[in-house]
């Protein structure tokens, strides 16, 4: 890391529009610059069936949120209070501290922060009939649900958000071929890499897939590898610094 951190060098983030903050300032932790590239904007849901969804959600003895952006469109929507015998989880981290700044505490979350980790909390491996709130956006881990039905659950689905899709803008692509530095590419949501990929012009695609691109999950690279990615590092989560010290390192 302390030798990558001495010369100029590029951290690419395929974070949602207006959510590279945390991956920036990890980045200029060691010396990098980032480039945003951002394949979706999220968008959130106000409408009567997204509070009506989000409302039976809640009321599960078992609720999960996927994001902590699912936590905030969730808060827009309704207040969030923990009811009597309920266990509310998260998908990593991030997820979980932005549950407790909206004052619910405890949160169960797991040490491998991906659907594999959440799905192995004590708190959803025995769910037959029980019901099982979760709050997320359409797309992304859709890998959560199915696997709690297998087991029994009954399972609430609330999309509280929504992804607008962005075409890459003509300023980023010209700042993109210009990169005068090396660059890393970063990735801790596959639907993203491939959409990213899907809409880049060939040349960029082309030079991205050459380079190296850090992965927040096994599952994830896997994908990558489908992509036509070779230099692909394994981060330890998905959490900004873990990607950044993969790509530093």
């Amino acid at each position: 890391m302390v030798e990558r951190a001495m010369r100029r060098w590029y951290v690419i983030s395929l974070r949602p529009q207006g959510e590279h903050g945390a991956l920036r300032r990890a980045a200029a932790r060691v010396g990098a610059r980032t480039v945003a590239l951002s394949p979706w904007k999220l968008v959130p849901l106000e409408d009567a069936h997204a509070r009506a969804a989000l409302e039976a959600a809640l009321a599960a003895p078992r609720v999960v949120f996927t994001s902590p952006a699912a936590v905030r469109a969730a808060a827009r929507l309704a207040a969030l209070r923990r009811r009597r015998a309920q266990a509310w989880c998260a998908v990593g981290a991030g997820t979980a501290a932005a549950l407790r700044r909206a004052g619910l505490e405890p949160v169960a979350v797991p040490e491998r922060m991906d659907s594999e980790g959440l799905l192995a909390l004590p708190e959803l491996r025995d769910v037959r009939g029980i019901a099982v709130g979760l709050v997320t956006a359409p797309g992304g881990r859709d890998a959560i649900a199915p696997a709690l039905r297998a087991r029994g659950a009954q399972v609430r689905r609330a999309d509280v958000y929504r992804r607008l899709p962005l075409p890459p803008s003509p300023r980023t692509l010209a700042r993109l071929r210009a990169l005068d530095a090396p660059a890393v590419l970063v990735a801790s949501s596959g639907e993203a890499l491939e959409r990213t990929m899907q809409a880049l012009p060939a040349d960029l695609a082309a030079r991205l897939r050459a380079g190296p691109l850090v992965v927040a999950s096994a599952r994830l690279a896997e994908r990558a590898r489908a992509l036509g990615f070779a230099d692909i590092r394994l981060a330890r989560g998905p959490r900004p610094a873990d990607l950044v010290a993969a790509a530093a390192g």
